[in-house]
């Protein structure tokens, strides 16, 4: 284009020195008498126009490396924000309670039999007065026959026992379990948790009901002649479809218990304590931290600056078109006048 325009302006000169007749010029652009036109002043003009030339280039280069600079942005943001849409990051968050959803507590005591189930408060559990003899049963219980959801065939028992609700108060439930005779050189009582026993006592079937939650839930154990204390805390997770699921995570410790009946007993005894560990209801979900909004927010600021280069580029060619016009205007003058 500057070719061009440098042929155009000296294939037609009348016709460019008439069309800028009428635009105001410079200082430098007027014709100096012969006694004032000097041997250096070309050179100077001539070295003033290269400097700005040169400077113009410059600033067109960088402006392209800052084009190439921001392209390569666009490209990066695009990258990340695809990656972290593949790859979600795992956010827990707590929630206090005052009161949780009873929970119910499912036994499978076999042989055992429930001898005392109480709601004690702040901890304060008292001395037992006849222990191995039934006692008082104040928690709501359920008893339920289902088929075991892994063979279909086997009949398993199963003793619901509503869990404890008030955990400003330390709310636990301490059961007394016992079993006669055993041939197994150890003994012990499955259990499971699930969350709501409110459910469980609403469900229309709850045979399906248990098997639901045997399915879904795990198991754990207590062993006779020890007092078993469970700490348990409840975990939500949240699935990428919408459902939630609901798991226990449950602190065990286990403390021998010295049994002082008077005559020696072939008989065990199982106790088992049930408590909340704290009043936070822990919740896991999946997040994508790539916000789409930032991610257009970013795009936009360097497509604006893409196009502000874009056009400081285009006035800068034009700036030099014009600069390089006003030179052989010059030239030319200087030429006629001394002609």
């Amino acid at each position: 284009q500057l070719s061009e325009d440098v042929e155009r302006v000296s294939e037609n000169p009348t016709e460019e020195r008439e069309g800028e007749m009428g635009v105001h010029e410079d200082s430098s652009s007027v014709i100096l008498p012969d006694g004032e036109l000097g041997t250096t002043t070309p050179s100077l003009r001539f070295s003033k126009t290269c400097l700005k030339n040169v400077f113009s280039v410059i600033l067109l280069f960088i402006y392209l490396l800052l084009m190439a600079v921001a392209v390569f942005l666009v490209y990066q943001t695009i990258s990340d924000f695809r990656e972290k849409l593949k790859h979600p990051v795992m956010s827990v968050t707590y929630k206090e309670v005052s009161l949780y959803d009873a929970p119910g507590i499912a036994f499978y005591p076999g042989k055992a039999r429930l001898l005392s189930c109480k709601h004690h408060y702040y901890d304060r559990i008292p001395p037992l007065i006849n222990p191995g003899q039934p006692g008082d049963i104040e928690c709501t219980t359920q008893r339920i026959n289902y088929t075991d959801p892994f063979t279909n065939q086997t009949m398993k028992y199963a003793l619901v026992v509503q869990g404890p609700r008030d955990v400003k108060k330390r709310e636990l439930v301490f059961l007394q379990f016992h079993l006669n005779e055993t041939d197994q050189d150890f003994s012990a009582i499955d259990y499971l948790l699930f969350s709501s026993f409110q459910e469980f006592v609403s469900s229309p079937e709850k045979a399906k009901f248990m098997k639901d939650c045997e399915s879904s839930y795990s198991s754990w154990k207590f062993s006779a002649g020890f007092r078993t204390w469970v700490k348990m805390s409840l975990v939500k997770t949240k699935e990428e479809d919408g459902s939630e699921t609901v798991e226990f995570k449950q602190e065990t410790s286990v403390v021998n218990y010295i049994d002082q009946r008077t005559k020696p007993r072939s008989d065990q005894l199982f106790f088992v304590v049930f408590e909340w560990k704290d009043p936070f209801i822990q919740t896991v979900q999946d997040i994508i931290t790539a916000n789409p909004w930032n991610m257009i927010a970013l795009l936009c600021g360097i497509f604006l600056a893409l196009f502000k280069a874009a056009d400081f580029a285009k006035l800068s060619v034009k700036w030099m078109i014009k600069i390089r016009r006003r030179h052989l205007k010059r030239t030319r003058q200087v030429t006629n006048h001394i002609s």
